[in-house]
């Protein structure tokens, strides 16, 4: 081979390599806008899913409906028999310790009272509970004053009552801990408190089942709710209607135990250091009664 070819032979390589380098270098200019677009379109569409899942009804497995004028719009048979309550990621409501009226029944105003009175001064900050989406505002001048109900995606629906002012709207998605009132004394109230309520489709549950104020944290990760347990108010409400005076007393009491793996009510009454007759009694049960593990007793 001569020079001369050679040099035609490293030109035309060259060459090639020049046009080949410029070919990508077109192809790439031409798929970035693309690529760009495509990016834009998934954040888009990504945005967009995240949007529809948090926008939807939360715990649409329990919820069928949206009411947004009503704090109590469901019928007792919505409610689930039994249903487990998801407490983690959670946020203690108020940051204060100190609980001033308990769940239970009310022999002075001849009622339940639904929820915990917890002690806040007006214009203390009020946070949610859990992530949820704003149901109620309103304002409700017998009872709840100024109130904001929020649905949660773990099943439950918080109150907050006798809010000296609502800082949310309807229909607005909120995280744990995010400010959605300011402590109060509207409604009817005796003095400034924060009335918290915990319900599952309505039916109240004693929030010191879920939440420990003293300790500012919840009982544990989970809670299993069943419908006829003797922490839920249909069963102080039973109570309340009886004729028999002393079963109406016995559902009154304020403390709850959590009953283990292989317990029965004559070892439970042993711990407690009550008769067994009585802590049956107390619960409306029979003393051979078969106790299920995590079931709440009142005593």
């Amino acid at each position: 081979m001569n020079i001369s070819t050679l040099r035609r032979a490293v030109l035309a390589i060259a060459m090639a390599s020049v046009s080949t380098a410029a070919f990508c270098q077109d192809l790439i200019a031409r798929q970035a806008p693309v690529d760009r677009r495509l990016r834009a379109v998934d954040s888009v569409a990504i945005q967009r899913a995240v949007d529809r899942d948090i926008n939807t009804d939360f715990s649409s497995d329990v919820y069928n409906s949206w009411v947004t004028n009503r704090a109590h719009p469901y019928r007792h048979d919505e409610v689930p028999e039994t249903y487990r309550i998801d407490l983690r990621g959670f946020c203690m409501p108020t940051p204060s310790r100190n609980v001033t009226s308990r769940f239970g029944y009310r022999a002075t105003f001849k009622r339940v009272h639904k929820g915990l009175d917890i002690k806040v001064c007006t214009g203390d900050t009020i946070v949610a509970a859990f992530d949820g989406k704003v149901r109620v505002v309103r304002y409700d001048a017998g009872g709840y004053g100024n109130y904001v109900v929020i649905r949660h995606n773990n099943g439950l629906e918080t109150i907050y009552g006798h809010l000296s002012k609502q800082l949310v709207e309807g229909d607005q998605i909120v995280k744990a801990g995010e400010p959605i009132g300011l402590g109060g004394n509207t409604g009817r109230s005796f003095g400034s408190h924060l009335h918290f309520e915990t319900r599952l489709a309505g039916e109240a549950i004693n929030p010191e089942l879920l939440f420990n104020f003293p300790a500012q944290d919840v009982t544990g990760d989970f809670y299993t709710f069943h419908k006829n347990d003797s922490g839920n108010a249909s069963m102080l409400l039973a109570a309340n209607k009886s004729h028999n005076s002393e079963d109406a007393i016995a559902m009154t009491a304020t403390h709850f135990y959590k009953v283990e793996r292989g317990e029965t009510l004559a070892s439970i009454a042993s711990k407690l250091g009550m008769s067994e007759d009585k802590l049956a009694k107390t619960n409306r049960m029979k003393s051979t009664s078969r106790l299920r593990t995590g079931q709440i007793l009142r005593y």
